[in-house]
């Protein structure tokens, strides 16, 4: 890219999950999704009172959530009977397909991590739910930068996380403690991009990058030209971009509003019974999470714009 081409940035918002402030870089009104990401939050860097995040059971369909922890760790647990702690330098990866329950639960004080969600395609969105674990990523140098491949391929590397659609995710960290970082990021011209800072000094084609703000790359884009103070760090995402229109919700993400109305029916009935059947039909969502939090109520939607994306 030219230094002199303006560049698309994008204001984050600021929400709490489980107690932890986070950036909201995806969706919003001007950018729906990166290629299949459809959900972008920074959570942290924080330190919030004992016990820390906690997140009680809650429902996702249509999507795969996707967890790369920077700092600390989290406890995840699902209706599968997956139980695994998530640790820096490790991503999580659970796929809600027709239906899955989960809670997350703090391990420390101190937690830091990127959280993002991606829309499954039509071909995919109604498979068996499954959660995969994946302690070691490759991992290679480029420029100054210490590059981790988190999903897709990137760098000549290619990341063991099962996805559905064309898609890459790296990790880029200034390690050294002494000089800023340079590099120049070769990136698929098919695909659209998007960088957002997780910590320190981060400029863009020369252009400074707070951590509240997101710049997209629209496709086309054959490389980009990164500068980090040291110790920074930020998180490049890509895609083709996704053609399917999606309508997010909540936990859900669907192709119509019936789709949404009967996965939240469906759970607030399961949210409060431990009953292997509901009305005569198997759980949707699972049997309970083993999990001593409470489960999470779904908010109405009457009123709710559903955010469509194309």
């Amino acid at each position: 890219m030219s230094e002199s081409k303006p560049l698309q940035r994008l204001p984050t918002r600021i929400a709490d999950v489980g107690g932890i402030p986070i950036h909201r870089a995806i969706p919003q009104r001007s950018l729906r999704k990166v290629g299949a990401w459809c959900f972008l939050d920074h959570a942290g860097p924080a330190e919030p009172p004992p016990p820390g995040m906690q997140v009680g059971p809650h429902p996702h369909i249509g999507l795969q959530t996707f967890t790369w922890m920077i700092r600390g760790e989290v406890l995840h647990r699902d209706s599968l009977g997956s139980e695994q702690i998530i640790r820096p330098g490790q991503v999580n990866l659970m796929t809600a397909g027709r239906g899955i329950a989960h809670s997350e639960e703090s391990q420390t004080t101190h937690v830091h991590a990127a959280q993002l969600w991606i829309a499954l395609p039509d071909s995919h969105r109604h498979i068996p739910p499954r959660f995969q674990h994946y302690p070691e990523l490759p991992r290679t140098r480029v420029g100054d930068f210490d590059a981790t491949v988190l999903a897709g391929e990137a760098l000549g590397l290619k990341s063991p996380a099962e996805v559905y659609t064309p898609l890459m995710g790296v990790d880029l960290h200034a390690s050294d403690q002494a000089a800023p970082a340079r590099a120049r990021l070769p990136l698929r011209q098919d695909f659209e991009h998007a960088v957002m800072s997780l910590s320190g000094h981060v400029k863009v084609e020369g252009q400074h990058l707070p951590e509240q703000e997101l710049i997209y790359l629209p496709a086309g884009t054959g490389a980009v030209n990164l500068e980090c103070a040291p110790d920074s760090r930020l998180i490049v995402i890509g895609g083709e971009p996704m053609d399917e229109a999606i309508l997010l919700w909540w936990n859900f993400v669907a192709r119509t509003t019936e789709e949404m109305q009967q996965a939240r029916a469906q759970w607030e009935a399961e949210a409060v019974t431990d009953a292997a059947t509901i009305d005569g039909q198997p759980r949707r969502f699972g049997p309970p999470v083993a999990s001593p939090l409470k489960a999470l109520h779904a908010p109405s939607l009457e009123g709710v714009s559903l955010l469509a994306s194309r």
